[in-house]
């Protein structure tokens, strides 16, 4: 089981918890202000862009080309975006802390 802490752009705090899936059905499921998944996780839509905590970025590994491809296409990216329907809920992850993108 993984606890992820989610913090929106309006700094609301959520800590959740999963065990599988990604963690943009995690957070759809949880009701996470700014993370819709329009595209249903398929890489598509960048609706669940996030920030990786910095001392969680060799955890969650590095984004695909796909997935740096949709990001390009998002004003609010930085070196911590990913899209966290790329993301996959395992123990290494236990503890991740992830801002909503604007």
């Amino acid at each position: 089981m993984a606890k992820i802490t989610f913090i929106t752009s309006d700094g609301e705090t959520t800590m959740v918890e999963g065990t599988s899936g990604s963690v943009m059905e995690l957070a759809v499921q949880n009701n996470i202000q700014g993370i819709d998944g329009d595209c249903g996780g398929v890489c598509s839509c960048a609706t669940c862009h996030v920030h990786v905590d910095s001392r969680f970025v060799e955890r969650t590994g590095e984004a695909s080309e796909i997935e740096m491809d949709m990001l390009e296409l998002d004003d609010n990216v930085n070196e911590f975006s990913r899209l966290s329907c790329q993301l996959s809920i395992s123990e290494e992850l236990d503890g991740l802390i992830l801002r909503v993108a604007k």
